[in-house]
Order: C-alpha cells, then sequence, then structure tokens
C-alpha cells in the first residue's frame, strides 16, 4: 500500500506565529469627597482590591490629599467589574464616592 492510502499528507505543515498585542490596562481611580468616610475607603480598598491595610492607608491618604488615588491596575472587564462593586457598596452606604476608569498610556505596547 502507499502512503496516500494510510492518510499521510505530503505537504509539511508550517507554524504561523502571530504577535498578540497585550490588551490596554485601566487604572481604576478613586476621587476625594467631603462626605465619604476615610475608614470606608480604606474598608473598599482591602475588601474589593484585597490590599493590605498599609497599602489601603497609603491610597487612602493619596485620594484624601491628591484629591485621587489609584486602586489598582486591570484589564478593561476586571477594572469596569470593580468600579461596579466599588459604586455599589458606596451607594448602599450612602457615600457619594466617585470610582473611575482611566486607560494607562503606553500599556498596550
Amino acid at each position: 500500500m502507499s502512503e496516500q492510502e494510510y492518510g499521510y499528507d505530503e505537504e509539511v505543515a508550517t507554524e504561523s506565529r502571530e504577535k498578540l498585542k497585550k490588551p490596554p490596562l485601566y487604572s481604576v481611580l478613586l476621587h476625594n469627597d467631603d462626605f465619604t468616610t476615610m475608614e470606608f475607603v480604606v474598608h473598599v480598598l482591602q475588601t474589593i482590591f484585597q490590599k493590605s491595610e498599609s497599602d489601603a492607608v497609603r491610597v487612602m491618604l493619596a485620594v484624601h490629599l491628591e484629591g485621587v488615588g489609584v486602586a489598582g491596575v486591570y484589564t478593561y472587564e476586571v477594572a469596569e467589574m470593580k468600579r461596579e462593586k466599588v459604586m455599589s457598596l458606596a451607594r448602599a452606604s450612602e457615600y457619594p464616592l466617585l470610582c473611575t476608569l482611566e486607560e494607562e498610556l503606553g500599556a498596550s505596547e
């Protein structure tokens, strides 16, 4: 029997390697206001962003002193999910805490 009868192909398979671009990353930002307590911001950072107490306090102080702080950097889907959790928790606790997303510059290169 010939090789073709056994299902052998004479063509050589070549691998095509495409270079995949990394997805863009987004910073999740917490904004300062006059009503949300520092303790609540620390709680949000520890529960939603899994920050240690010292890291949560550091970010909270950035929010308080500079007006905005970076809670974390994630792909869009994860960042949006965390933003929604923050906003939901803030509303449930009757705080006006604002949480936004900002695309990281140069992160997709």
